[in-house]
């Protein structure tokens, strides 16, 4: 597969913009954070210099108390809205004022143990970036989880990076359209508007920007005045195998005050976690703490906890069974949100499409609780998928057909992670 192979890394260096990646051009011009992460993991295979680069660039945009933010707004476009003027967060490298899922350590991980293996480790780079996640990681459970419960919450959807997923519908009902920021979209004059979020999605999330914006982008004021405050199992799961990879490089950078620091956390997320389990679903739920009830909503998100935990038989083979049900009769595997449900749109962004990022994190997990059939059947639809309909952002399921951006970096990585002769390579 080295044509494709070749493709994959001409579109990664396409996307390349000074030793970061942008997600694809026009539609996404800048530096997105848990893109770039899985982007070098993809540079890994090939290109340990590049691959660290890419995290360190990634790192420049990392606040004074330790948040990475969703996007780093290294170079000025107008391609997209909503820039630098309506973050407004006033910080030497423009950036936004959000996070994203934390899957640094992951990337820094895997970049570690590839250079070790090749040869080419570099410690000093290695341990700054190091000292950048674990920074990054205390943020996590100060501003996040300040009542220690080990779920760490959400106080805007595009922290998910599931945007419009149905996880946030009746939590976001609540929030209101109304914006200080005249909302004027981009990103429907680059895609398909039935591919992209609705305009009262995107309302709200501008109402909630305006809101944390006011409050000067403190942690604890947002934390007040917060009107959407979900405690997600996705992201905490990411939390989670980011501490694992964080305390395995505390051990082996000989940090071990700080590895025993993080296994305490890890713990406690770990036990969290496995709480959110629910039998009648053979899925995990996230919690919506303003309304003290539990997310129902049917998407990947309530299998994501397999890439952290490690199940009894029983659990991890009734997870499964359930995501197997979600893929009967799909062109493409793993579909973001139940078909059968009420929420499901095969080509709208989070509220349905196969993702093949969200397919790696699927396949690792699957691994991880004894599942490697599956998983191998997982990888083969995400490869097939890129090899028929290119390195599309995501794809109906139903049809297979590539939808939203083209050309995109974290599809192009993940095909080559993915691509090779079976995946237990990728664990």
């Amino acid at each position: 597969m080295t044509k494709y192979i070749d493709e994959a890394k001409a579109i990664l260096a396409a996307n390349d913009r000074g030793g970061y990646t942008v997600p694809t051009d026009r539609l996404y011009p800048f530096q997105w954070n848990w893109d770039s992460a899985f982007v070098a993991m993809g540079f890994a295979a090939y290109d340990i210099d590049r691959a660290y680069r890419e995290l360190e660039r990634l790192a420049e945009g990392q606040w004074a108390d330790g948040m990475i933010p969703h996007i780093v707004f290294h170079q000025p476009s107008d391609s997209y809205f909503p820039g630098p003027d309506v973050w407004r967060t006033d910080h030497v490298i423009p950036t936004s004022g959000i996070t994203q899922p934390p899957v640094f350590a992951m990337a820094l991980r895997q970049i570690y143990e590839t250079a070790v293996a090749t040869g080419s480790v570099a410690e000093e780079r290695t341990l700054a970036l190091y000292e950048t996640a674990l920074k990054w990681h205390r943020w996590w459970y100060r501003a996040r989880d300040p009542e220690g419960t080990g779920l760490v919450a959400l106080l805007h959807p595009w922290e998910s990076g599931s945007d419009n997923s149905p996880a946030w519908d009746i939590a976001l009902a609540r929030v209101p359209t109304v914006t200080q920021t005249v909302v004027v979209r981009k990103d429907t004059g680059h895609v398909d508007p039935a591919m992209r979020p609705r305009d009262e999605d995107y309302n709200r999330f501008i109402h909630l920007l305006d809101t944390y914006a006011d409050c000067g982008w403190d942690p604890a004021r947002q934390w007040q005045r917060a009107e959407f405050k979900i405690a997600d199992v996705q992201t905490s799961a990411i939390l989670l195998k980011a501490g694992e990879d964080l305390q395995y490089l505390a051990g082996v950078l000989g940090r071990g005050d700080e590895g025993d620091e993080i296994a305490a956390l890890n713990e406690r997320t770990r036990q969290a976690l496995k709480a959110q389990w629910r039998p009648h679903f053979s899925r995990f739920v996230s919690r919506d703490l303003l309304a003290s009830q539990d997310v129902v909503a049917a998407t990947q998100a309530g299998f994501i906890p397999l890439l952290a935990l490690d199940l009894d038989e029983a659990t991890a083979e009734a997870a499964g069974a359930e995501m197997r049900k979600w893929c009967k009769g799909m062109q493409v595997a793993f579909p973001t949100t139940e078909p059968g449900s009420a929420s499901f749109e095969a080509k709208r962004y989070w509220r349905g499409p196969a993702w093949a990022i969200i397919n790696w994190l699927l396949i690792k997990g699957l691994h991880r609780n004894g599942q490697a059939g599956f998983a191998e059947e997982l990888r083969r639809s995400t490869i097939s998928a890129i090899e028929k309909e290119g390195f599309a952002e995501y794809f109906d399921p139903k049809t297979g057909e590539g939808c939203g951006g083209l050309g995109f970096s974290w599809t192009a990585a993940a095909y080559i992670a993915l691509e090779r002769a079976d995946s237990s390579a990728i664990v």
